[in-house]
Parts: C-alpha cells; sequence; structure tokens
C-alpha cells in the first residue's frame, strides 16, 4: 500500500512530462509535413558514392 503512495504521483508527473514534450514538439513545427517526410526518404537525387573497402590483409 505504501508503494502506490510512490507509485501514483511518479506515474503521473511521467504522463505530464509526455504530455509537455508532446505539446512542444507539435508548437515547435514536428508535425507540420509528415507525407513530404516520409516520401523525401525514397528520392534518390544524390545517391550516395560508393566507400571503397579496406583489405585487412595479405590476400
Amino acid at each position: 500500500m505504501t508503494s502506490l503512495l510512490i507509485l501514483i504521483p511518479v506515474a503521473l508527473g511521467l504522463g505530464l512530462v509526455g504530455l509537455f514534450g508532446f505539446f512542444w514538439s507539435y508548437r515547435s513545427g514536428q508535425f507540420d509535413d509528415p507525407e513530404g517526410d516520409a516520401l523525401r526518404i525514397l528520392d534518390d537525387e544524390n545517391p550516395p558514392e560508393p566507400v571503397a573497402r579496406k583489405r585487412s590483409g595479405p590476400a
């Protein structure tokens, strides 16, 4: 029973922190263009250059 006196305020505090984090990210524009972000990752306008493999010893 004593543990509930600790766990309930801790759970409420963590919930408030999560709610504050959500509202902060919403106000700062994190959710403005979710479709554009999803499609931007598929764009291959500038493909990365191939990286040369390093040999680790005599072949």
